[in-house]
């Protein structure tokens, strides 16, 4: 059971380390990251739940519904309910960066807790690919969520909800397709592939945007 568990919880903290330490101005305190990480672990059973009961009841059936809406719209939308009342005015979010720690810290709490329920279950075998894909994955929507809550925060007050439009729908629309290549084709692996390429890229890009952008003193989100 400790090889299990360590297993399920090795990848996500590696990935938010990594993540984490690519913040190059003023590293986030510890303890934030820490309670956004266990706010995603706790949405894993809620949502596992409503998943089960929509399964049974025969609720949005299909490959397509099932990717989009009773998977990708469910998670997304609880990791950003989080990030958005917890998270976005809180005193310690006050670089555009920030925002993508806070993002995949969230996201890799989900991912790290489905991971140890999911190893607990089919065994530790399947370690490696559970990091590769699902936990890396959910990192990098993480960090697409992240971006865009920062851009939100700190860039152009009248495009505000512009900007928190997409740091929710975009991240849905990402796990939704990763999803239906899962559930829908065959030999998945053919497009998995380089969807995970271009998701690492996509990231890896937002990353690098974000560290290189200050925005300017006007633009400061003032709590009200």
């Amino acid at each position: 059971m400790l090889a299990i568990i360590s297993a399920g919880i090795a990848p996500g903290l590696a990935l938010l380390s990594y993540f984490y330490l690519k913040d190059e101005y003023e590293t986030e305190p510890i303890s934030v990251v820490l309670k956004t990480f266990i706010f995603g672990a706790v949405l894993v059973l809620p949502i596992m739940f409503i998943q089960y009961v929509m399964q049974e009841e025969q609720v949005l059936q299909g490959a397509f519904l099932n990717s989009f809406l009773t998977t990708s719209f469910l998670e997304e939308y609880f990791k950003w309910f989080v990030l958005y009342f917890t998270i976005f005015q809180h005193v310690e979010f006050d670089e555009h960066y920030d925002g993508i720690v806070y993002g995949t810290a969230v996201s890799l709490g989900f991912a790290t807790a489905e991971n140890i329920l999911y190893l607990v279950a089919n065994g530790v075998q399947d370690a490696f690919a559970r990091a590769v894909l699902p936990v890396s994955s959910h990192a990098l929507f993480g960090v697409v969520m992240g971006y865009y809550l920062g851009k939100g925060k700190f860039f152009g007050k009248s495009s505000r909800r512009k900007w928190l439009a997409y740091s929710l729908f975009i991240p849905i629309l990402l796990h939704g397709m990763y999803d239906y290549i899962l559930r829908s084709i065959d030999n998945w692996m053919v497009l998995m592939i380089p969807f995970m390429i271009f998701l690492w890229a996509l990231g890896l890009w937002k990353v690098k945007k974000a560290k290189k952008t200050k925005p300017p003193i006007s633009d400061f989100y003032t709590p009200s």
